[in-house]
């Protein structure tokens, strides 16, 4: 019942110019967790099971709360969701807003009654009983309460507390990102139209994250001040279009102040609001011990060859590809340095398992059928791997030539899912059955 929850509350417009509203805060949320919901004028996120995914809780709730700084919203932070709205309503500094630095119990027990809207609803009555803090009220005598008051008051309690599994209905992202901003003054030069617009790039960056996805083009559009000239129009609209698929804000706030600089606006603009015209899938990239000037061409080989030539050559190792049938002998590792191969590679009639076994394990058969986990349905081969008569291993009397003669199969298993396993042709035409591979 209990988790890592933020609540996220929209400053109002006297506290910060361009107030973000609840429901485009929680779709900028939805970058960082799935678990996003409105509750009341703000926003609630369960936020532990993309710790791990940012490099931990506290990662996450630095990039969390940088964010909200941008977007002009207050956040706090709690066991449980309505513990957190709780708190951001009414925790007057950092420290009272983290409420995991004290027992969640009690930081509550010291807010005052309005801090739950359910309690709030009976803050008259309760007062006149001598409540004053959500404290007071929980040490009047339960079943009074639950006689005198509705459920709503006593299930809020419980489920702020962490007494009670709380049950929210998770808002949806929009397939389409487009948001609206009323300017707190009228601009008249389209250079000052970045503040406003810097917003909604952060919102629109959030929205591309959370559907892995890249803006190629977006338009920010502006609307004129109802005291305009007749001929100036309703307003104008820029689309600034990127060389590949983006997410990041600083690259979008720069292009934007590029066009601006260009545009002089027909009458003094009111509102703006941003569109992302066209999106592409981003291409993510695995991360790599080298530095990103350093993963293409040669400059890869330079260090490389460093390192080599510090740790030695055994230190740098690449896998190869062996010219051999056989599966155990197909890869191999090398320190020698990259040179192109000559003559084809090994094929196969049927797909390579992703895992191979050290050792193949010998099948048990019932009625010359293989038996894995219950038993095995052969879908394609056969695929007949021969060779190894020349590959000999050990010395003197333990020596032994490593030829095999198989039948290589893809069966399917009812537990185990899809195998790579094959039938040992041994002397005398007898079989026998064993597993070599799993895939994914």
């Amino acid at each position: 019942m209990l988790g890592h929850w933020a609540a996220l509350l929209p400053l109002p417009q006297s506290a910060f110019p361009h107030p973000i509203d609840a429901g485009s805060l929680g779709t900028w949320a939805l970058q960082f967790t799935p678990r996003v919901a409105l509750l009341e004028d703000a926003v609630v996120a369960e936020m532990a099971a993309s710790a791990r995914l940012y490099g931990g809780l506290d990662a996450l709730r630095a990039l969390v709360e940088a964010g909200c700084r941008d977007l002009g919203a207050r956040i706090a932070w709690a066991p449980t969701g309505l513990a957190a709205l709780a708190l951001v309503r009414h925790a007057t500094d950092p420290l009272a807003a983290d409420g995991f630095h004290t027992p969640i119990a009690q930081l509550l027990d010291r807010l005052p009654l309005g801090a739950l809207s359910a309690v709030a609803a009976h803050q008259s009555t309760l007062a006149r009983v001598g409540c004053r803090t959500l404290g007071d009220v929980r040490l009047l005598p339960r079943g009074g309460l639950g006689r005198r008051f509705d459920k709503a008051l006593l299930n809020a309690l419980d489920q702020a507390y962490g007494l009670r599994p709380e049950a929210y209905e998770w808002i949806a992202l929009p397939e389409t990102f487009h948001a609206r901003l009323e300017l707190m003054a009228r601009v008249e030069t389209a250079p000052a139209l970045l503040f406003g617009a810097r917003r909604l790039l952060v919102q629109m960056a959030g929205w591309l994250v959370a559907r892995r996805l890249g803006a190629t083009a977006f338009t920010l559009r502006w609307c004129h001040d109802v005291m305009r000239a007749k001929d100036a129009g309703t307003g104008g609209e820029l689309t600034v279009r990127t060389a590949q698929p983006t997410q990041n804000i600083e690259h979008f706030a720069r292009l934007l102040s590029e066009h601006l600089a260009k545009v002089q606006l027909q009458a003094p603009a009111g509102d703006i609001e941003l569109l992302a015209s066209e999106v592409a899938p981003i291409v993510e990239e695995s991360r790599s011990l080298l530095q990103d000037t350093l993963r293409q061409g040669v400059e890869t080989e330079f260090a490389l060859e460093r390192i080599q030539a510090r740790l030695g050559n055994d230190c740098v190792r690449r896998p190869i590809l062996q010219e051999d049938h056989r599966l155990e002998w197909m890869q191999g590792w090398t320190s020698e340095p990259v040179k192109r191969r000559k003559g084809g590679e090994p094929v196969h009639a049927l797909p390579l398992p992703t895992w191979v076994l050290d050792e193949p394990l010998r099948l048990m058969e019932r009625d010359n059928r293989p038996y894995y986990q219950g038993p095995l349905r052969l879908l394609l081969g056969p695929d007949r791997v021969e060779g190894g008569w020349w590959h000999r291993t050990g010395e003197g009397d333990d020596a032994r030539t490593l030829n095999v003669q198989r039948d290589y199969w893809l069966a399917l298993s009812a537990h185990a899912g899809v195998l790579w396993v094959f039938q040992q042709r041994l002397a005398g035409d007898q079989t026998a059955w064993f597993l070599h591979g799993h895939f994914a």
